[in-house]
């Protein structure tokens, strides 16, 4: 035969589904079903197609800096009436409840409980027939703390916890995105992956929402962004709208997009005074042979303003495949860019990684024999590379100068000093993780982490 349930008239308890380690409850026979405090509730699909919920939940009264956000599958909806006679329609959801050494699947209505003293009331059905409440005592299960939640995470108390992040990919499963949603995951975090060509946009004057398979989405802590080349123009849309529902966003839609127009960035960058190859831009140029003078003696490279991952780039060793190519690139109706060629770089190429302002780490990149290319996706191999101490600051300056807070920032190594070829606001996570062993999706997430806690604190005192 089982212990008997001895309840006080108020009890610790732990809902550890809901990722709440510890809460305070007022027992109440005179309530059939439990109720738990909850706020910004929103409804979403999961994506097996399932009715979830998610909200937020201040567990302690007397500290509303903590807070968590949790997620439940919805199990019904009921009306309820509350003592005062207000009746309204509540969300169901059934979880786990550990009070003391017992342990039981509990239902619980979710409704606003903010001005009362327990954000949790444990009714009939949770406590059971075989329980006893003895009205005269508290606690009789034993007593938990608040103290539980910053042991959870490892961070104070005072920072946001179990934030609601979205990242916006097309490949979900690729590597990049695939660890920045691990650790999110394990660091307490609840992530949405969003396809972003499949969101679609309510602008309006009232409210501005991002709407995606037929449902509004929630409002979110944070958007990464994972915004591949092709849709960088619908993307960028897509990322300003979640910012003005609110989301802080890893880079801003106005950073991707000064990143990825090549020249824009080098005009932004040549004004900052920071070390570049020499370059020309061109669309349809009459005077071809000026145009490639403009960078030096050959051997040149030619690159289309959308090339990405090396596709798109061409060498021209003498001056006249230089000018073939030009006519040719003309010939497409496409904006491009001549650039002189750093020999001494010997097809290597230096890729910095930059978090707020800071170089986490750095690989140096060497192209194949035979190739010019150094990227990866091209056949080209890594090794982990210390910077010089110019390196490091001509990547943090060219981080910002684009206003990007996360970068990949590509250096030649000249006899000039550093020469930015390309800053990337969605750098690649795995050649730089293989090769370095550093653990930049981790530092991405603990930056993201630590810039919502500041944008919190500066609203709470406006």
């Amino acid at each position: 035969m089982s212990a008997r349930l001895e309840l006080g008239w108020e009890e610790w308890l732990s809902l550890p589904e809901l990722g709440l380690p510890a809460i305070k409850a007022k027992v109440d026979t005179g309530a059939k079903t439990s109720a738990l405090h909850a706020d910004n509730i929103e409804r979403f699909i999961n994506t097996d197609g399932e009715n979830w919920v998610r909200f937020i939940i201040r567990p302690s009264p007397d500290r509303p800096r903590l807070k968590r956000v949790c997620e439940a599958p919805i199990s019904d909806e009921r009306e309820v009436t509350s003592s005062n006679g207000q009746t309204e329609t509540r969300i169901v959801i059934v979880t786990d409840m550990i009070i003391g050494a017992f342990r039981r699947k509990i239902q619980v209505t979710l409704t606003n409980r903010e001005t009362m003293s327990y954000r949790m009331l444990l009714g009939r059905s949770a406590i059971g027939n075989d329980a006893a409440v003895i009205p005269t005592r508290s606690f009789v299960q034993g007593e938990l703390s608040y103290a539980l939640y910053s042991a959870k995470v490892g961070i104070k108390t005072t920072e946001p916890q179990n934030l609601s992040l979205a990242i916006l990919t097309r490949e979900p499963k690729n590597y990049s995105s695939s660890r920045l949603i691990e650790v999110a995951r394990d660091r307490g975090h609840n992530i949405d992956v969003i396809n972003t060509s499949r969101c679609y946009l309510s602008v309006g004057k009232e409210h501005s929402e991002v709407h995606y398979d037929g449902r509004a989405l929630p409002t979110y802590d944070a958007v990464i962004p994972r915004i591949g080349a092709s849709m960088t123009e619908y993307g960028m849309a897509v990322l300003r709208q979640f910012h003005s529902t609110g989301a802080w966003c890893l880079n801003e839609a106005e950073a991707i997009g000064r990143s990825r127009d090549k020249l824009l960035a080098h005009q932004l960058l040549a004004r900052a005074g920071i070390g570049m190859p020499d370059t020309a831009f061109a669309h349809s140029p009459k005077d071809t042979r000026d145009l490639v003078s403009l960078v030096g003696e050959p051997p040149v490279v030619l690159k289309l303003l959308s090339s990405t991952q090396g596709r798109g780039v061409v060498l021209a060793e003498t001056k006249k495949a230089a000018e073939s190519l030009v006519d040719a690139f003309r010939g497409l109706d496409a904006n491009f860019l001549v650039q002189g060629f750093v020999k001494e770089a010997a097809g290597a190429d230096v890729r910095c990684l930059v978090i707020g302002g800071k170089a986490v780490a750095a690989m140096k990149r060497q192209a194949q024999a035979g190739e010019f290319r150094s990227n990866l996706h091209r056949g080209g191999t890594a090794k982990a590379v210390k910077l010089t101490p110019s390196e490091r600051r001509t990547a943090v300056r060219a981080a910002k100068v684009l206003g990007l807070e996360v970068a990949g920032v590509d250096i030649l190594q000249s006899a000039k000093g550093p020469m930015v070829l390309e800053v990337n606001s969605s750098p690649g996570l795995e050649g730089i993780e293989t090769s370095t062993k550093i653990d930049v999706a981790r530092q991405m997430i603990e930056h993201l982490e630590k810039k919502v806690a500041r944008l919190s604190i500066r609203k709470r005192h406006r």
